[in-house]
């Protein structure tokens, strides 16, 4: 018996995770570390494909653990429970390459996804990083993403829609499509054009489901609203992000975040104010949304700075990047 997980060989690990004694994650990280012998068998006495140490997909994806990509996601402010869900499914497509190259038993990949929470919470952005991290891997060949709504795929008469929708799923081919606010999708009723959008879509995720990945996004309830008028979309969706909201303190070190890329920063008075703004924001329903309703507050900050300052007689650089409490104060979002 092992002591630690770092004294497996390969082979072992490989084993341990097809009994069940090894999760997908520990896998991952144990594999993209320790794989640089001269042959990598299996436990079936198996070598890579080419019989080289490393086939050039393997490399690929191992150097994907590390990834700019990968980079992205950890820096994102709040969302862990969204990262780690990421990781896991980043890990499952890896492994299952992993062990296709070895000649084992493998389970097909479905990674077409729901992402559900409010506006402004990160969904698009974690959608475009996810499918630039499966272009990485090896598992999406271009790694772009195409995003629409119901007014670019629903069409004005029979047979329309499903050719609009074709086409977005042609462009999407080797990215992602991303259907913003899908549960819009259903709710004309029989009559509507919108079915339609979703029986070619349905079609679309089975002919080619190795070709791109689909993203429906939403709010929750109205996404679990959706999701049960079409029991095709669900089952063909293993993935299942929840976005929550951001507490006041994430939203302002995204506010932080956004000045220094603006080149700005906020005096001592300043903070305190900012702070209480997004205690307001927390306190309502959400507008525009989370990060978006704190990026529309700092709009509003900048040009009250302006005025502030066009009355001045001196402008330096130093007031030019400064905002003050005054620029915040009875701020309505």
């Amino acid at each position: 018996m092992h002591n630690s997980v770092e004294s497996l060989s390969k082979a072992e690990v490989m084993s341990w995770l097809e009994d069940g004694r090894m999760s997908a994650p520990t896998a991952l990280s144990h594999l993209a570390g320790e794989y640089s012998d001269a042959v990598c068998p299996d436990a079936g006495g198996y070598a890579p494909h080419n019989g080289t140490a490393e086939s050039e997909q393997h490399q690929k994806s191992r150097g994907a653990v590390h990834s700019e990509g990968m980079r992205r996601l950890a820096d994102l402010v709040g969302l862990e429970s969204v990262k780690k869900s990421v990781r896991e499914v980043l890990a499952y497509a890896y492994i299952q390459q992993r062990r296709t190259e070895l000649q084992l038993r493998a389970q097909p990949l479905m990674l077409h996804s729901v992402f559900s929470g409010n506006p402004g919470t990160g969904k698009t952005t974690v959608a475009r990083i996810l499918a630039q991290i499966f272009h990485d891997i090896g598992v999406l060949e271009k790694g772009h993403l195409v995003e629409v709504e119901r007014a670019d795929i629903v069409g004005e008469y029979i047979g329309h829609t499903a050719q609009k929708m074709r086409r977005k799923v042609r462009e999407s081919l080797g990215g992602m499509l991303f259907i913003d606010e899908a549960y819009s999708l259903a709710r004309g009723g029989e009559r509507d054009f919108g079915k339609e959008a979703i029986d070619a879509v349905v079609k679309a995720m089975e002919d080619r489901r190795d070709d791109f990945v689909l993203v429906l996004a939403g709010y929750t309830r109205e996404m679990e609203w959706f999701l049960a008028q079409n029991p095709g979309l669900r089952s063909r969706c293993a993935t299942h992000l929840v976005f929550p909201d951001y507490s006041t303190e994430e939203l302002v070190r995204i506010a932080e975040i956004m000045l220094r890329r603006r080149q700005y920063h906020l005096s001592g008075r300043a903070r305190t104010a900012l702070w209480a703004a997004a205690d307001r924001l927390q306190g309502r329903e959400w507008g525009t949304g989370n990060a978006r309703s704190m990026r529309n507050l700092l709009e509003r900050a900048m040009r009250r700075q302006a005025l502030r300052l066009l009355d001045s007689r001196r402008v330096n650089r130093e007031e030019l990047q400064k905002l003050r409490a005054e620029d915040f104060e009875e701020m309505e979002q």
